[in-house]
């Protein structure tokens, strides 16, 4: 159950995940899970997952507004420009995660997502054809760290030119796109 009731309505039953912030509650309730079709959107998310490596997704949540100013709102032919005086900058931006491989991975998976579509493949098309059978629903509450979707998906991406795309990050991603329903089944956000 959740802390968020309202004097005499139920409580709300959520993931365990999204039960100890109010943001995180924010995003699970209105975000996680609910598929994503546009390819800019799906890229920009696949950039956060990458930055959310090894740390936890509140930190990303918390500087997703400076991840969209510093990458000039994820635009993918503004940020395949971006120079080594622009990883700099990056750097010094207290506003995003300043690690250096993923500033420069998502500068590349830029490109790479622009090379895609000069060779006339739609990243959402790319992405959700992947997955034929979309969302793939999860009925146990065992929450996986990665799939053997997801590490055909991560090979796909390596493919095309993407890094930072391991199995694991591809799986959150999945997740978070709503390719893959990963609600607790108690939780009021899972489809049945």
């Amino acid at each position: 159950m959740d802390d968020d009731a309202v004097a005499g309505t139920p409580a709300v039953t959520r993931c365990r995940w999204a039960q100890t912030d109010p943001l995180l509650r924010a995003y699970h309730d209105q975000e996680w899970g609910v598929p994503v079709h546009d390819s800019r959107m799906l890229w920009e998310m696949l950039c956060l997952e990458g930055f959310q490596a090894g740390l936890s997704w509140l930190i990303v949540l918390r500087r997703r507004e400076g991840f969209r100013r510093a990458f000039v709102g994820f635009d993918p032919e503004r940020v395949a420009r971006f120079g080594a005086a622009d990883v700099e900058r990056l750097m010094a931006d207290p506003g995003i995660i300043r690690a250096r491989a993923k500033i420069e991975a998502t500068i590349g998976n830029a490109r790479a997502y622009l090379a895609m579509m000069e060779r006339g493949e739609d990243f959402a098309d790319f992405a959700w054809g992947m997955v034929p059978e979309a969302p793939v629903r999860n009925m146990t509450g065992a929450v996986l760290a990665q799939s053997p979707l997801s590490q055909a998906m991560a090979k796909a991406l390596k493919a095309r030119g993407f890094r930072f795309v391991g199995p694991v990050i591809v799986y959150a991603w999945m997740q978070a796109v709503g390719m893959i329903d990963d609600h607790d089944p108690a939780c009021f956000r899972h489809s049945r």
